[in-house]
This record gives C-alpha cells, structure tokens and sequence, in this order.
C-alpha cells in the first residue's frame, strides 16, 4: 500500500503526528451521511487505531436522518434531534469538513474544498465512497427561483418557517387573490418524501389554523403534482390507492400523469393545461447520484452517473475486475440486489444501513485476509407516515397495516435505526411531550437571514475629505455587497 502523505491532512498537525500516522494504513470515506457514520463507526470499533486512522469528509458536521424530515418540517421531531453530529458520533474517527471536489484513485488522492480556504489534497490507502445524492430537478421555468428542495434539515425547517409565515400574512391581508396564493401550498412529486412531507405538513397548518380567527381550515389549497398515474410506488397498488383516497378526503388535490411546465413569478402552470398562483413550491420529484462522481472522478459508473459495485460492495470496472481499495455504498452506488437478479437496491435509509455495515464487515475481512460476503438483505417492509395518527405499513409481504397502528409501525421502525442513544431518547421524550402539550407552531423566517434588519438598520460611513474619498467608497461598495448576499 502507498505510504499517506498526512501533512495534507491538516496543516495544524505537526510533524510528529505526521510520522506515526504515515505508518498506519489510512481509510478515508467520502460522505458522513448513512453510509459514512456507520461505516465509519463499525470500522473504529473493529479496527484499532493503530490499524487504521479513519477520516471522514463531509461539508455538514452532522448526519441527517432522512426518512424523519417531514416530521421535523412539521413540528413533531426537533430540528436538532433529526441529525447526529459527526463529533460526537465519530469518536476516534478525524472529520473533515469540506466538499469532495475530485476523486482520482490513480493517485490515491482526494481534493477538499472547505466553505472557507484553499482546496487541499488528502490521500489515502482506502476509499468508501458515501456521498449519497442531490435533488434532481429539471430545466423548468421559474423553478430555481421559486423553487425549494426537501432533501436536508435545513430546506425542511425553511418549508415549516415558510408556510407558517404564509399563514401569518395571509391572516393579516384583505387582498382575495392575494391571500388565495399565499395559502395555496404546491408539491411536485408523489413519492415518499413528497407524500410525507405534503401530508405531515398538511396536518400542521391545519392544526395551526386554530391560532388564526381569520383563517379557516378549508381556506388552505393543497396541491401535489406526480408525472406518474399513481402515488407511493414502493407499495402496492392497493395500499398507495387507500393512501390516495384518504388525502383526498382532506381536500388535497392531485394532479397524476401531469408534469410541472412553469411556475414563472409563482405562476404555475402544468402539462395538463391547469394554472394557478403558488408562494410555496416544493421540489421533491427525485434524487441523483452526487454529480462529482460523473464529472470530476476516475472511478467507473453507471449510465446514472453511480458508482459500479459488485455484491460484496467493493468498486468494478465494466471488464468485471475489482478495483483496489475503493468501496461505495448508498444512493451513490449501483448494488446488486443478489435476492432480484438484474436489479438494484433501492436508494434508502433501510438498505443503506445495512450496506454500510456489510462494506465495514468486508473491509476488515480483507484486511484481515478473510472471505468477503455479499451483501444479502430481503426487504422486510416499507412504512410511510400521512400525518400524525395515520400512515400505510406493508411489513414482512404479508403484513398490512392502515392508520394509527401503521403510523406506529413508521414512528417505532425509525426511532430504532436513528443513530446514537442520546437522539432516540431525545425524539421519544419530544414525542411525549407533544402529546400532552401539542405542537409549538411559530415561524422563524428571520433565521435564514439574520443580518437583514441590522443592515437596514445601519448608517453608511460620511464621505471622508480629500485622501478618504478612495477608502469611503470602497466601503460603500463592500456595504452593498453585504446586502446584496
């Protein structure tokens, strides 16, 4: 195995730190999502230190638990219980926070580019590739602008500080079609995270409706936009339709078979002629590889820009051939499904849990000179949450639950995969104090922009005689291009 070259590392560690740690094998996995934590946590606890240094690089310094964001954005789950900090998850494991810019295997090199600061370089003697996926969108008019995604804490809190705040205007104006827009509440893409989050956050506002003596339940318009000539495709055609019929008993409208053309200025318009104004559209029609592995990596993928795996979870070339010392996992890689000849596992937390701990258990099996083993797992169900007290569960291919008992299902199978004791007695003890206590609704728009009333608020330097007339419009200019980011 090449020797590391540390020093790239960080440029804090010192010299002698550089030396012990260029006589230890060095894994670097991309990504601290799923993939990353629980490779990375099952490696440390496997392999000593002196073993293996194991470093994670990833531009959040936390993981993100995915499957409960529509809870969060709705106000059932702490926006801090939904991730597990890397810090304090990853003992004996270095965190890197940066994004992965370049991958190039031939060197054993990865390139960092931190929020601040150069890029830098990091070798390696191993490589996990983790790095999950993006939202994929498409060349939609209006849509980057008005648009927003639900693919993170952060877009998730946005959307609840979003149609509360919707909520708040809306109370406060006499305009008809003005308040018709900000109470009309759009979604584009009937899979599971735009099922859950459209339900969940359905549930919320109506709730919230009760602190508004303005605004009545039936004043709100929900809308959910699917290409699609159904909902929920991960269950069966049964369970997605009893799912169907109970949102649209809500009053939630749905477009099937229809596609976003437009939503110019909010103006949404759709491939089935129907138009309406929109202040709120959420962007949940899918996700893609992360685009570095197609575009600034040497490592082989799919015509969906993934990492090519073979059942053991180590990376292939299209000869068939193993590439040396690169693993990929997760929504990023193309794994075999060994139980469906000719497919893949689904991109999801379930099977990327599990991936991760299979790709662990293989990495320590070669260095340790043992067999490999595939990666095996028969789907043991799907659960999907509409809101609080309802759901559809389809457990273990015979087992089929409806409302409260699979919302239940959803809530206990998700307490038990979130990562770290601390954040599942931290969702529970919020889970009960909810129930005697009820949401805590309020909306916090000024967090996505702290500063912007202290700069409304803040007095431009007089111009300066003579010499200073140079330095007074320099800072005139630095003002203005604080206010305009």
């Amino acid at each position: 195995m090449p020797q590391n070259d540390l020093t790239s590392v960080s440029p804090a560690r010192n010299a002698s730190a550089a030396s012990r740690a260029r006589k230890t094998p060095r894994i670097v996995v991309l990504g601290g999502g799923s993939v990353g934590l629980y490779v990375a946590r099952r490696l440390r606890r496997k392999l000593k230190k002196r073993e293996a240094a194991i470093v994670v690089v990833d531009p959040r310094p936390y993981m993100t638990y995915a499957p409960f964001l529509p809870e969060a954005s709705a106000g059932s789950i702490d926006d801090r219980d939904v991730v597990a900090p890397h810090r304090r998850a990853l003992k004996g494991v270095d965190v890197l926070q940066g994004k992965v810019t370049k991958i190039e295997h031939g060197r054993r090199s990865v390139e960092i580019t931190p929020e601040e600061g150069d890029p830098y370089e990091v070798s390696y003697d191993q490589l996990v590739v983790g790095l999950g996926s993006v939202s994929r969108t498409l060349p939609i008019p209006g849509l980057a602008e008005n648009g927003i995604g639900f693919k993170n804490v952060e877009e998730a809190i946005a959307v609840r500080n979003h149609v509360i705040g919707k909520l708040d205007l809306a109370s406060s104006t006499w305009d008809p079609e003005l308040r018709k827009r900000m109470l009309t509440f759009t979604f584009v893409g009937g899979g599971f995270a735009g099922i859950e989050a459209l339900a969940e956050l359905e549930d919320m506002a109506r709730y919230a409706t009760r602190q508004y003596n303005t605004i009545e339940p039936s004043d709100l318009r929900f809308v959910m936009i699917e290409g699609a000539g159904r909902i929920l495709p991960e269950v069966t055609e049964p369970m997605s339709l009893y799912a169907l019929d109970e949102m649209k008993k809500r009053g939630i409208e749905f477009h099937l078979s229809t596609f976003l053309s437009s939503c110019v200025d909010g103006h949404v318009v759709t491939s089935t002629g129907v138009e309406f104004d929109s202040d709120t559209i959420v962007w949940t029609a899918g996700v893609k590889a992360n685009p570095v592995i197609k575009d600034a990596s040497d490592l082989p993928v799919d015509k969906m820009g993934r990492v090519t795996v073979q059942p053991t979870l180590q990376v292939v070339g299209e000869d068939g051939v193993v590439v040396d010392g690169a693993w990929a996992a997760g929504d990023c890689a193309a794994v075999p499904d060994v139980l469906n000849p000719g497919a893949f596992c689904p991109p999801n937390a379930q099977h990327a849990i599990r991936e991760a701990n299979r790709l662990a258990d293989n990495m320590v099996a070669e260095y340790k000179g043992r067999d490999l083993k595939d990666y095996e797992h028969k789907n043991i169900g799907v659960v999907a949450s509409l809101g609080l007290y309802k759901g559809v569960a389809e457990l273990f291919g015979w087992l089929k639950l409806r409302g409260p008992l699979a919302w239940l299902a959803h809530r206990g199978y998700h307490l038990m995969a979130m990562p770290t004791f601390t954040r599942k007695s931290r969702i529970l003890g919020g889970w009960i104090g909810q129930f005697f206590a009820g949401r805590e609704l309020v909306s916090l728009g000024s967090m996505h922009d702290p500063r912007s009333e202290f700069r409304a608020a803040s007095v431009p330097p007089k111009p300066q005689a003579d010499g200073g007339a140079q330095a007074a419009a320099k800072a005139e200019e630095k003002q203005k291009a604080s206010a305009a980011s």
